[in-house]
């Protein structure tokens, strides 16, 4: 099936995981779309999420697209479940398959959730984790500032090793060996958490894992996109094109040259 897979997130995070899709689902086309007008989801209210997620769907229905990823962990704790009934189109988020990864990776039973306030306060991963593993112990924290210092670029500078400190030392006591990336923005800071947390601790990155899932689905269903010589990648926002962009072709693999605006209220 060559229609396109739609991925969205409140901004430039989701990128992460286009950049998994691409690599294990080469012969896909992509179009995304980043809120970048609206970023950051994590701390507004589930009505205003599922009110955006409603949004960014319909528009991503105009384009015919054959699946929708949630490539945002706020939108998928809060939005995903409700909207679900309404999409009549395979739908994968961010979370179920970061937890899983959590749930298998564990061997002190202490995992670590790291994410937007929107994330942790739903507990989401927790309830998810502990579905599958009820002996595991599960840590959340909310890093709120991990997402603006993302967005403007400092992926290695002081402040974010600053932050990296003040935020996850509360983690320490509690023995994780296995800390979910639990916001699409985190792993673009995985060297910094990754020196502070210490070989000791597994990083799970959802993305990666998101991708994954999202090939078995496509796979199952018979929806997988056949040998292409040309595989398109589609850029839309609600903001910030030249920002965009700019990040884009620091985090994507391929030259992103196009990005269009779209007015996102409208839908």
């Amino acid at each position: 099936m060559e229609q396109a897979i739609g991925v969205f997130d409140s901004g430039v995070g989701g990128l992460t995981v286009v950049r998994e899709i691409m690599r294990q689902l080469p012969n896909e086309n992509v179009i995304y779309f980043g809120d970048t007008a609206r970023v950051p989801y994590g701390s507004k209210s589930k009505q205003t999420v599922l009110k955006y997620s409603k949004q960014i769907v319909r528009f991503l229905r105009t384009k015919n697209v054959k699946a929708i990823v949630f490539a945002c962990n706020t939108a998928s704790a809060l939005a995903l479940e409700e909207m679900r009934a309404e999409i009549d189109i395979p739908v994968i988020g961010v979370v179920k398959p970061g937890a899983k990864m959590a749930a298998d990776m564990t061997q002190t039973k202490s995992v670590g959730i790291i994410g937007t306030e929107g994330t942790i306060k739903s507990g989401i991963y927790t309830e998810y984790i502990r579905r599958l593993d009820p002996a595991v112990t599960v840590v959340g924290k909310a890093c709120p500032l991990f997402v603006p210092l993302v967005e403007e670029g400092l992926l290695e500078d002081r402040i974010t090793d600053d932050m990296v400190e003040r935020y996850l030392s509360e983690l320490k006591p509690y023995n994780v060996d296995a800390l979910v990336l639990g916001c699409t923005h985190y792993p673009l800071l995985m060297n910094p958490i990754k020196r502070y947390m210490g070989e000791g601790v597994t990083l799970v990155n959802p993305a990666y894992e998101t991708a994954k899932g999202l090939k078995e689905i496509l796979k199952t269903k018979d929806m997988l996109n056949g040998k292409s010589d040309k595989v398109s990648y589609d850029f839309y926002v609600s903001d910030g094109v030249d920002s965009f962009k700019a990040f884009a072709n620091e985090v994507l693999p391929v030259n992103v040259d196009e990005v269009k605006v779209v007015d996102i209220e409208s839908y």
